[in-house]
């Protein structure tokens, strides 16, 4: 019987080393593999011999069949490979360097890259330029020097992402004003733009936004300055619309006020207006005179020098300017919401 597996064995190398077509080499490997094969039918046959016996063909016979299995496997790859050889040389050659056919749809930017590029253009063009600085932060940066030290009450206004102390993810970009005016001498007209962090998420509120906050330091810098510095600014983000200032507390500003601009829906009037909540007024940014204590942090004469400072998220402008109204929906990608700008 070995030598009748030998046999057999070396009829189907010889055969599939022949054949040509897909199909057949199909047909061929169902004749000795298959349910009915030859090799199957043989590995049948084996209860009927001893024990001895049949551990020895049993063996032989394995061993047969898993070669044949290889050399189909190889076989068939081989015969793949002619035939997509063969497609090729049929088609015509295709040259690489030309356009495609299907035409690729147009991009766009972003809501929040967008309404970015607005603001900070608005501001360049009354001498502001651009600062940047780490998002992973020390809270020298992040508090103290902004006169919020250790134990301040208004450390708990602030769920901070501390990595380990005192490295943390920044909660405002105020510390790039920090690092801009320590190495920096006055006059200074800069905008500190990008992400921040903090522990909230609801419709008005991301874990991760965006913010830009300003800062002018020089002689004789007033309140008067930064009324007319925002007043600017609203106008070419929302056109021309009246201002309030509320008075607020921010520990690095002194005095320091919250700004209201009227509401875009309602025109002012509040009635029933889900955007302003009836009150006729939207809040836009926070804002104030630079606190002493700052200028001390960086060495800055406090009795030389006076400054303005404002800030705010780049997603609530947005919102705002594009009537969205849950905050969320600016980072879930939802294809349907970002090909509307």
């Amino acid at each position: 019987m070995i030598d009748n597996i030998q046999r057999i064995r070396e009829e189907a190398r010889i055969r599939i080393s022949s054949i040509e077509d897909l199909e057949e080499l199909d047909r061929l490997r169902v004749h000795y593999l298959g349910k009915k094969g030859l090799i199957t039918t043989i590995l049948h046959q084996l209860k009927n011999l001893e024990d001895e016996k049949r551990r020895e063909l049993g063996a032989t016979i394995n061993k047969a069949k898993d070669e044949l299995e290889s050399e189909i496997s190889l076989r068939k790859n081989e015969l793949r490979k002619l035939q997509i050889e063969r497609e090729l040389e049929k088609s015509q050659p295709i040259d690489v360097t030309l356009p495609g056919s299907v035409p690729l749809e147009a991009g766009s930017l972003h809501p929040i890259t967008r309404v970015t590029h607005q603001m900070v253009n608005c501001l360049k063009r009354i001498g502001f330029s651009v600062v940047s600085g780490p998002e992973v932060e020390l809270e020298y940066y992040n508090f103290e020097a902004l006169n919020t030290p250790e134990h301040h009450p208004a450390r708990d206004l602030q769920d901070t992402f501390y990595i380990n102390k005192p490295v943390l993810l920044r909660s405002h970009t105020s510390p790039v004003q920090i690092r801009t005016m320590k190495s920096k001498q006055p006059p200074l007209q800069v905008l500190a733009v990008g992400k921040v962090y903090r522990s909230d998420y609801d419709v008005t509120h991301t874990p991760m936004f965006h913010q830009m906050e300003g800062l002018m330091v020089d002689h004789d810098i007033s309140l008067a300055d930064l009324k007319g510095l925002l007043g600017y600014f609203i106008k070419n983000i929302f056109g021309a619309r009246p201002l309030r200032f509320r008075p607020s507390y921010f520990p690095f500003v002194e005095p320091g006020a919250e700004v209201d601009m009227q509401c875009v829906l309602c025109k002012g009037n509040g009635r029933e207006c889900r955007m302003c909540s009836s009150t006729g007024w939207l809040e836009i940014c926070g804002c104030g005179m630079v606190h002493p204590n700052v200028f001390k942090a960086v060495n800055y004469d406090p009795d030389r020098y006076t400054g303005l400072a404002f800030g705010m998220g780049i997603e609530r402008i947005a919102m705002l300017k594009y009537g969205i109204e849950d905050l969320r929906s600016f980072f879930e990608n939802d294809y349907r919401m970002l090909e509307q700008f």
